[in-house]
């Protein structure tokens, strides 16, 4: 696949779901549910965001440039993790919950956020060409949003009379036995999936000087 079709492909994509995005927001503030406080923090919100900016300026650089940056493919490769958790976290924990806000929301912005663009971000890192190198010690880049994240997410259910972005969070649902097990094991998975994606890189990239 040439670059100029990556680019095209990119570009597009980031255009999509960030129509996907404005059309959710739509149909939330039509039914008068509209909540930014709310919606933005949401995990798979805030990834879709970096998303749209991944997708666009990873288009921009497979347009312009013959490889991308080690810097770009190292945020890339940080939210990839996240597209790959989040669709593991809706399709195995959240997907049969019912709609919070009393009414029926648009179904399909939430397949697009976490079915199609996940599978699409992992196609794009699997298939698409000049994808440098990374060097072990980028793994690290990771956590530190989910770590920000989290501790956001924590201290807004303290000072919100227990209002968190998921069930699984909230220590009224099991306990904070299972809010910390739940923690340990998504971690554990982003460090795994991260580790995955780098050493493709360095089985499939090009080594670039100074990573």
């Amino acid at each position: 696949m040439s670059r100029r079709v990556v680019g095209a492909i990119r570009l597009l994509a980031g255009l999509g779901l960030l129509v996907t995005m404005a059309i959710q927001i739509a149909d939330r503030v039509v039914n008068n549910v509209f909540d930014p406080w709310e919606y933005f923090s949401y995990f798979t919100i805030e990834t879709s965001l970096m998303n749209i900016v991944v997708f666009t300026v990873g288009g921009i650089l497979a347009l312009r440039r013959p490889s991308d940056t080690v810097l770009f493919t190292t945020v890339r490769m940080a939210t990839l993790t996240y597209a790959i958790v989040t669709a593991g976290v809706y399709n195995l924990l959240l997907r049969d919950d019912g709609p919070s806000q009393g009414f029926q929301p648009l179904g399909w912005p939430s397949e697009v956020m976490h079915v199609w663009m996940p599978l699409l971000i992992v196609l794009d890192w699997l298939v698409s060409p000049g994808r440098p190198a990374l060097a072990w010690r980028r793994l690290g880049v990771v956590m530190i949003y989910p770590v920000a994240w989290l501790a956001y997410s924590l201290l807004r259910g303290a000072v919100s009379n227990g209002i968190y972005p998921y069930p699984f969070l909230d220590p009224a649902t099991d306990g904070w036995g299972s809010v910390i097990a739940y923690i340990v094991g998504l971690s554990v998975g982003l460090l795994g999936l991260g580790a995955l994606a780098v050493l493709y890189s360095r089985r499939r990239g090009h080594i670039t000087a100074g990573v």
